[in-house]
């Protein structure tokens, strides 16, 4: 396939600006007369208003976001270990049971449900529900 022959999809021509008066784009090229608009390499930020007081400062700021310090962590529960072959509950084993994903850094077992076998529960971090249910069932839990 030659590139002269490939399909035109949604791309559209670049607009041929200030080619003459004829095609409705010459002269001042769509950007008017003077002002910042009509300097090359100007660009408005997102959310200005022309200098009158942007809404996004006029609103109160309330409440904080923790999310750009959060460590994300893949979650299972303890109803979900029922899939895995075995009783040794570690990364390798979840994995291999496709519980969580292959490229999971750290791995969080929460006490969602029930279990009645005995486990050897070695991950980053358990829930002291689930700590207390893995126990209770005659499991251990190993920290890492």
């Amino acid at each position: 396939m030659k590139e002269s022959n490939l399909p035109k999809g949604p791309n559209q021509d670049k607009k041929r600006l200030g080619r003459g008066e004829g095609n409705g784009q010459g002269k001042t090229c769509c950007r008017g007369h003077k002002g910042a608009g009509a300097r090359s390499g100007y660009s408005l930020r997102p959310g200005f208003e022309g200098g009158q007081m942007p809404l996004f400062r006029k609103l109160p700021q309330r409440g904080f976001s923790q999310a750009r310090f959060r460590k994300p962590c893949s979650v299972v529960n303890l109803s979900d270990l029922e899939k895995i072959s075995g009783d040794v509950v570690n990364a390798d084993s979840l994995k291999s049971a496709g519980l969580v994903r292959q490229n999971s850094k750290k791995i969080k077992l929460l006490g969602d449900g029930e279990i009645n076998k005995s486990y050897t529960v070695n991950v980053d971090l358990i829930s002291s529900s689930a700590r207390a249910k893995v126990e209770a069932a005659g499991g251990k839990v190993q920290s890492m």
